[in-house]
């Protein structure tokens, strides 16, 4: 089993996090980056158990989708602040080319 990512880590996503704007938005690999890391995986475990006191919303997958199980509530706030979608038959996703966040 992965060790849980360490304080100082935890810290500086959540602060990646925070640093978002409304109707931007960042992947997980984007995050990682950001800080210097390589570890996507443990940034969604991050935004997974300490994620709910920032603005999660903006935290998407590679492919543009919301992060799983959140799909409803995320849409209400895309549609809050005005976040580009791409609307597909049964689902939608955030228009990276246009709503990617690059601090």
């Amino acid at each position: 089993m992965p060790a849980a990512p360490n304080d100082d880590f935890v810290e500086r996503v959540l602060d990646v996090v925070e640093s978002i704007p409304p109707g931007r938005v960042m992947t997980y690999g984007d995050i990682a980056a950001t800080i210097g890391s390589n570890a996507p995986r443990a940034v969604g475990k991050v935004m997974a158990y300490g994620g709910s006191g920032v603005p999660w919303w903006r935290v998407i997958r590679a492919s543009g989708h919301p992060p799983q199980c959140h799909e409803g509530e995320a849409l209400e706030h895309y549609r809050a602040e005005g976040t580009p979608l791409i609307w597909g038959t049964s689902a939608y996703r955030v228009n990276l080319r246009t709503a990617r966040h690059v601090p």
